[in-house]
């Protein structure tokens, strides 16, 4: 298994046995992170598209699923995983809460696929109904699998999007809000999630967000990935600007500076499975800003590697990775 995930040719950064070897064979000098960037986790993700319930929880046995928001959003990432999953959330009693945490995850993300990332006003009446009837079920899912493990922040995190997609109202949403991070103060997912709440196309108000990350990242220590939040609530003020030139000013440029160099540029920063999405949000948002001191080094550390959030916000995000790694 784990030679047909390493795959062949490349090198297997030093000092982590389960890192995955990069591509010697790349487009654009690029590559598109698989399995982020673990062995054990696209094992995982392997399994969970086969079907496989055992495999899957084998190559889980290293995480912590109720706190590790990008292991579970692999795994519900996963196409055909609705097929199989309600059957591991029946059969495994053991195993349950974690089933109906991926299932639950996996029928938001299937929501969202219904729905697409069309405007409301072009969503069908048909796509309407199969969102909602797949964010009830996710709903319910995610709240059974808190009530079973009263530790986990991964289901709280998980019903802020799909309480936002059904538009359950500022309580609601607030006091799930609360629930995340009485249990992880930190949790950058957490963070990155309400980020996108307080954006005005979700009700929000113009300036909430940024000021949300600033406050929240005041309080974390140096080397801390929640750095993050910061740039991406400045990508969120791009996607809602009609000036896509509007973070190019100085305040803003040093500001993703001095929050990069105080967080994933830190020596304490901590590289886990997925620093490299880390890395890709300070990316964008640093290109975004045309920002010349940071970026030359977020770029050269990602060594090509390429990860889909959150690029996706744009048309052609590949291209635009890749026209930025040049420009940097």
């Amino acid at each position: 298994m784990f030679g047909k995930v390493f795959g062949r040719g490349g090198e297997r950064p030093a000092g982590d046995p389960h890192a995955l070897r990069a591509p010697l064979v790349r487009k654009n000098g690029m590559y598109t992170l698989r399995g982020l960037g673990d062995a054990r986790v696209l094992a995982a993700v392997e399994a969970a598209a086969a079907g496989e319930w055992e495999g899957v929880k084998a190559g889980l046995a290293a995480f912590d699923l109720g706190r590790d928001d990008l292991v579970l959003g692999e795994l519900a990432e996963s196409d055909g995983v609705q097929d199989w999953i309600g059957r591991a959330v029946e059969e495994d009693k053991e195993h349950r809460a974690t089933a109906l945490l991926i299932s639950g995850t996996r029928h938001i993300i299937w929501g969202w696929e219904a729905r697409t990332s069309a405007r409301a006003v072009d969503v069908t009446r048909d796509q309407w109904r199969v969102f909602y009837e797949r964010l009830r079920i996710a709903e319910e899912q995610l709240l059974e699998a808190a009530e079973s493990r009263p530790d986990w922040v991964t289901p709280w995190r998980r019903l802020l999007t799909s309480g936002r997609g059904m538009s359950l109202g500022t309580a609601v949403n607030e006091t799930r809000l609360d629930a995340a991070l009485r249990r992880a103060p930190l949790d950058l997912e957490t963070h990155v999630e309400w980020v996108s709440h307080l954006q005005p196309r979700w009700n929000g108000r113009p300036g909430e967000a940024l000021a949300f990350a600033r406050e929240a990242f005041a309080g974390a220590p140096d080397g801390h990935r929640l750095g993050c939040v910061i740039a991406m609530a400045h990508i969120e003020n791009w996607v809602e600007s009609d000036d896509k030139n509007c973070l190019i000013a100085p305040e803003i440029q040093d500001e993703l500076l001095e929050t990069a160099e105080r967080s994933i540029l830190h020596p304490a920063y901590e590289r886990r499975p997925g620093w490299q999405r880390d890395f890709n949000m300070f990316a964008m948002a640093l290109s975004l800003a045309s920002e010349r001191i940071a970026m030359p080094r977020v770029f050269r550390e990602l060594k090509g590697a390429y990860t889909e959030w959150p690029w996706r916000y744009m048309a052609h995000p590949e291209k635009m990775y890749a026209g930025a790694r040049r420009n940097a």
